[in-house]
């Protein structure tokens, strides 16, 4: 039996990930979240934790003294982050401070979760020995948060993903395919551009991802994302045909017509053939991935 400490589990990711641990009889979960937690837990415990707040953390991961920490809290609003800096260096490098000295003090092996946005886009798809070269303040942020992992005296892996996708029953925050789906069915045209490239990953693939890695307490950097590189407007097609929904309402076009205050990487996707070898990840095919949405639709 593994104790594990999941930080940010109302989020899409810390959702999918602390049910699947929950439902591991080998793992003890330990929930965390800013609020109350939005899901019942059937074995697990749950404690509220702003992750910001350096004496909460050290209080909660001294209290449970968790095997592994799963750290996938963190600001991802691409855009919010670069108009508001300090919160952005509060919510990505601050707290991932405050996780790893509470986690070099008890003894535990953590799991921090990263970002393509590390990267420029002048090429891809990107393996683990890629030179990082952030365009964005999200991007910096999330890199500032992996040099504080590595420069730690505690055991650490870094699982670097791509554009993530699902759905849960609570959704603070939308995704592609879900926007695609809303927006076709409402009858709405959209503009998706074709000059951008990600491997999009299903939100249960990186939760295995992340089970896979705390099971193993295997160290270093992982890409851990889907196997299929596409851009937003295949990927809005591709979901238009799964669903049935008009295809003539996907209006193509390019990332110059848009006017973003945080400049995207055109071109990242993954390689992630180390984590399929190292940790026996394997991705859903992205129809997989939709059909495991559709399933799960109400």
């Amino acid at each position: 039996m593994i104790r594990v400490l999941v930080t940010g589990s109302n989020g899409l990711l810390g959702q999918k990930l602390t049910l699947l641990l929950d439902n591991d009889p080998k793992i003890d979960v330990v929930a965390t979240a800013r609020g109350t937690l939005n899901y019942p837990l059937s074995r697990g415990s749950f404690d509220k934790l702003d992750v910001t707040q350096h004496e909460a953390v050290d209080h909660v991961i001294t209290t449970h003294k968790p095997d592994v920490v799963i750290h996938t809290a963190a600001m991802t609003q691409v855009d919010q982050c670069e108009t508001e800096q300090e919160r952005c260096w509060l919510n990505n490098v601050t707290a991932v401070e405050h996780v790893v000295k509470a986690s070099e003090k008890n003894g535990c092996h953590l799991i921090h979760i990263s970002t393509d946005f590390i990267f420029d886009g002048t090429y891809g798809p990107l393996d683990e020995t890629a030179k990082p070269n952030p365009l964005s303040y999200y991007g910096k942020s999330k890199l500032a948060g992996e040099e504080i992992v590595q420069k730690g005296s505690l055991d650490w892996s870094i699982l670097r993903t791509v554009l993530v996708y699902g759905i849960t029953q609570d959704m603070s925050r939308s995704n592609i395919v879900l926007w695609v789906k809303k927006s076709l069915e409402e009858g709405k045209t959209i503009h998706v551009v074709n000059d951008q490239w990600r491997t999009p990953t299903l939100a249960e693939d990186l939760a295995m991802g992340c089970l896979l890695t705390a099971r193993k307490k295997a160290k270093g950097i992982y890409h851990v994302s889907g196997d299929e590189i596409m851009t937003p407007h295949d990927i809005a097609i591709r979901t238009a045909e799964f669903f049935r929904l008009d295809k003539s309402l996907i209006k193509v076009t390019d990332s110059t017509h848009f006017k973003q205050p945080a400049p995207r990487p055109p071109k990242t996707g993954f390689i992630i053939e180390k984590a399929k070898r190292d940790l026996g990840y394997k991705p859903h095919s992205f129809v997989e991935g939709l059909a495991l949405i559709k399933s799960q639709i109400i």
